[in-house]
This record gives C-alpha cells, sequence and structure tokens, in this order.
C-alpha cells in the first residue's frame, strides 16, 4: 500500500510538543521565546548530489540535515528551539523514512529542538530545514565582531570530510579504519552547540566552517573590517590526513568545506577563558592565527614564511 503525503507526516513526522507553544497540523507554528532573549532563525538546503551522496544512509541523512542548521546556532551561540523541515521525495520509501527520521529525531532529542512544521511534496530528493534558537539579547556572536589583536581559533580538526569526499571520487586512497572515521566526518557532523554558548562574553566573532576555512573565514574579515595571518601548519587535522601530501593536507584543511566546526575570535587576555569553555564542553580547541588590522588573509608556516597557496572556498555557483 502506497503512502499518501499526509499519512507519509503523520506517521514519520508528527511529534508532540513541550517548548514550542503550537507543533505540526496547524498552518502556522507558534514559538514563544523568553523574556529578554532574541531569536536566531537559519535556513540551509540540500540537494542530492550536491550537499550529499545517493548513497548515504538514511539515518545519516536525518542527522547531518539538521546537524548543519544546528551549528549555525552554535556560531551565533544560539541555544536550540524547534525547526520546520520541507521534504522533496521521488517516492514514499517507508523504510527510508523510517531511518531518516530516526537520526534526525536521535540529533534533535539530544538538542531539545523541536520538530514544528514543514511540507512534502514529489520530486527529486532535496531537504530543506529552517531551524530557530534563542539567545540573551545583545549577546548574539557575530561575523562583524573580530578586532585586530584578536587570536583566531578553530574547534575541533579540519579536513576529513573532504579527505572522504576524494576518497568517494577516487582521487586519492587511504585505510580502510581511517576512511570509516572520515566518512562518518563527512556524514554525521558534530554541531558545537554547547561549545557556542560557552563563548558568550568571550569570543569577539564566530562562525562555523561549512564552505570551507578559507572562504568562511574571509565573511569574518569582511563584515569585521579586519584582516588575519593564518598559520597554516598550526591547523588541527587527523592522521589519516597528516599521512598525506603537504599539497592534500593544505587544501583539504583551507577549502575543504563540510567541516562544522567553529572558527572564532578573542582577545588574547581571553586565552584562559577559550580554554576553560572548550574543556568544559568537551571539545578541543586551536588557536590558528591572529586578528590584524592590515586588510587580506595571510598565510604563514611555522617559520613565518608567506605560502603561496591556491585555495578558494566552495561556491555553488562556480564549483563542479
Amino acid at each position: 500500500m502506497s503512502l499518501g503525503e499526509f499519512e507519509l507526516i503523520e506517521r514519520y513526522f508528527s511529534r508532540p510538543v513541550s517548548r514550542a507553544a503550537l507543533g505540526v497540523g496547524d498552518d502556522c507554528a507558534l514559538l514563544a521565546p523568553r523574556p529578554g532573549m532574541q531569536l536566531a532563525v537559519s535556513s540551509d538546503l540540500l540537494v542530492e548530489g550536491r550537499h550529499f551522496l545517493s548513497t548515504v544512509a538514511p539515518d545519516r541523512l536525518g542527522h547531518k540535515a539538521l546537524a548543519v542548521n544546528l551549528s549555525d546556532l552554535a556560531a551565533c551561540g544560539a541555544e536550540p528551539l524547534a525547526f520546520t523541515l520541507s521534504l522533496s521525495l521521488p517516492r514514499a520509501d517507508p523504510e527510508w523514512l523510517e531511518g531518516f527520521a530516526a537520526g534526525l529525531f536521535a540529533l534533535a532529542d539530544a538538542h531539545g529542538c523541536e520538530l514544528v512544521g514543514g511540507d512534502t511534496t514529489r520530486g527529486p530528493l532535496v531537504l530543506n530545514l529552517t531551524v530557530f534558537g534563542e539567545v540573551p539579547a545583545g549577546q548574539a556572536l557575530l561575523r562583524s565582531g573580530a578586532r585586530a589583536g584578536d587570536d583566531l581559533y578553530v574547534s575541533g580538526t579540519l579536513g576529513d570530510a573532504r579527505l572522504a569526499l576524494e576518497v568517494f571520487r577516487g582521487t586519492l586512497t587511504v585505510p580502510s579504519g581511517d576512511f570509516e572515521r572520515v566518512r562518518t566526518a563527512m556524514e554525521r557532523p558534530t554541531p558545537r552547540v554547547a561549545l557556542g554558548q560557552a563563548l558568550r562574553g568571550i569570543a569577539t566573532g564566530a562562525v562555523d566552517l561549512s564552505d570551507g576555512l578559507v572562504g568562511d573565514l574571509g565573511h569574518v574579515l569582511r563584515r569585521s573590517g579586519v584582516g588575519a595571518t593564518l598559520w597554516a601548519d598550526a591547523l588541527p587535522r587527523s592522521a589519516a590526513l597528516r599521512a598525506l601530501p603537504l599539497r592534500w593536507q593544505h587544501l583539504c584543511t583551507l577549502a575543504g568545506g563540510d567541516d562544522y566546526e567553529l572558527l572564532f575570535s578573542a582577545p588574547a587576555a581571553q586565552r584562559a577563558a577559550v580554554q576553560d569553555a572548550a574543556a568544559r564542553c568537551g571539545v578541543g580547541v586551536t588557536r590558528i592565527g591572529q586578528i590584524d588590522a592590515e586588510p587580506g588573509l595571510r598565510c604563514v608556516d611555522a617559520e613565518g614564511q608567506a605560502l603561496d597557496l591556491q585555495v578558494r572556498a566552495f561556491d555553488h555557483f562556480h564549483s563542479s
């Protein structure tokens, strides 16, 4: 028996809500942020073949679809509240839907983020999520807050998602155990939600790394009206990535994309506070450079020598 649209929604995506005032079932959801809080909103579109491979397991796709949105809330220092899901499907496959919903709701429950609405239709596999969070008024982390003299940090490690993609493409090979680890980094990223909240009042500016370090740092530099010096050899990377030639390490860490780590700036006087916040959240952070008054981005090696690296950020209308 085939599933209809409304049966599909009722079976896989209708759940009671407790934080939202009204969830799935009406023309609009109703959200009521707590007094003194601002609403943080972000939306992401994921298209099969562009943002994810057709071979990805449905539970992993459900996880990633929400994770990339939660990562935006993390970069703002916001606490997740609710989300909507619009889903285009070639067909209503119960087994696929079961797995997708399981992965989606496992991450949603871990962050207290409720599904409150959306839409479904028949078509190519496309996912669109809009996530809502709340942050104390005036305390949101912004791309425009970096100041000359600030330290530059990144959470976690960089480049594994790009490494996995290159293995799928047949460009690189890695041992099977390493491949499973880097594939997990690509398909099940960890949004740094707790760290983003812990950095409120400490970090001066922040962005999540979705399109590559060079490109996403460029957004911060332009919005803040500053430049930066990046220590390429200090970028945190996995053992699997370190085993590759240096040019591949640079490509994956600087322009890889899909890392969903936090890149943030903070005054030098806050170094101990940054490390304490990271330790409380169980996340490693690495100082990878500094913010400069001089515009532009300069990449240097461990000896301070400038590197001429021809890398660029992912762009949907320029990338193949």
